[in-house]
């Protein structure tokens, strides 16, 4: 059989590159000839989720259909891909394995796709783009216009924290992130699109609000409301702590931002949150920016590629957008008003 990408014959679409067939040979000591893709789709789809259900419903496929062609999967590996705890679906090793070759046999035959699309002079594409959950705030903004400028272009969003959104980056899971600072565990490409302002917040009818500035003894007494390891804002958070000295009494990790904002306007406490994430509850008068000294803390937004990684054209389309109209549309999101930038103490 000749070694190219895929071959397909009439029982349907067999893996039989001389790169498939290597990386699957490292399950076992034989090819596996006769893995469809078909099956190597459905099998990351469950292996992503951990959910036989939840990826039949994002297949359009019933549950047992999942299950029989995972069930053939593991035939063919002869070993075990999952194992089940109560409700609870986990990867075995040889799952984890195989989960890593399937997604990258997935993202070349994606990318020899839309090679081959830009070759015809299709406009549109496929882009999976990885954002950090605080620029959940107005990334769908951004891929809403970018939509509409360029054409039926097919979108995927994953909004996860940083952590996790840097080790789908890594698996080559997303094509594109979108976060703070970009990732030194491995060499990436980043460019900065606009600034990321980060504030104190408190209840309005909190005892500090009324405060000209606030001193850092009374910042210390209260207790803070913060993000969970791994996040963005908590890595930016405990550099505030380093470059200012502060040493809160007490901190109450939460794992989200809507969370915390919340508990916030319950009188729980204060915290250390992006100006992106608190523009409503500003304008409704249930959150205020607290006088303290050194804010806003102003990063940037980055969007991150692996350094290997080569963008087909919707991609390096969407990187340009990014780079030349992002901040502008961000700006504007925030309205009149706008505590971004230069002005997040002028509340």
């Amino acid at each position: 059989m000749p070694n190219s990408c895929c071959a397909a014959d009439a029982r349907g679409l067999i893996v039989t590159s001389g790169l498939a067939t290597r990386l699957l040979d490292t399950l076992k000591g034989q090819p596996l000839r006769n893995v469809t893709l078909r099956q190597l789709k459905i099998f990351e789809t469950v292996a992503r989720l951990l959910s036989y259900s939840r990826a039949a419903e994002e297949l359009h496929l019933t549950q047992p259909a999942v299950s029989m062609q995972v069930r053939s999967l593991e035939e063919s590996v002869g070993l075990p891909l999952f194992e089940q705890m109560g409700k609870k679906v986990f990867l075995t090793p040889a799952g984890s394995e195989l989960a890593r070759h399937a997604r990258a046999i997935g993202q070349q035959l994606r990318t020899a796709e839309e090679a081959i699309a830009s070759l015809k002079g299709a406009q549109g594409g496929r882009l999976v783009i990885g954002v950090v959950s605080t620029a959940k705030y107005f990334a769908p903004r951004l891929l809403a216009v970018f939509r509409a400028c360029h054409g039926p272009v097919e979108l995927r969003l994953e909004v996860h924290n940083r952590e996790r959104i840097v080790q789908m980056l890594e698996d080559n899971q997303i094509d594109l992130a979108i976060m703070g600072a970009p990732p030194g565990e491995f060499p990436t490409i980043a460019g900065s699109f606009a600034e990321h302002p980060l504030g104190v917040i408190a209840d309005p009818t909190h005892p500090l609000a009324s405060a000209e500035t606030v001193r850092s003894v009374s910042l210390a007494a209260e207790p803070w409301l913060v993000r969970e390891p791994g996040s963005g804002t908590r890595s930016a958070f405990e550099r505030f702590l380093a470059n200012t000295g502060l040493k809160p009494a007490s901190l109450f990790e939460m794992s989200s931002n809507e969370t915390i904002k919340q508990a916030v306007m319950a009188g729980m406490g204060i915290a250390f949150i992006s100006a992106h994430a608190i523009k409503l509850e500003l304008e409704a008068g249930r959150l205020i920016l607290l006088e303290v000294p050194g804010t806003p803390v102003l990063r940037r937004w980055y969007v991150v590629r692996r350094a290997e990684k080569q963008l087909m054209p919707v991609g390096e389309r969407f990187v340009d957008f990014l780079m030349s109209e992002a901040a502008g549309l961000i700006e504007g999101s925030q309205g009149k008003g706008s505590t971004l930038s230069s002005g997040l103490s002028a509340h």
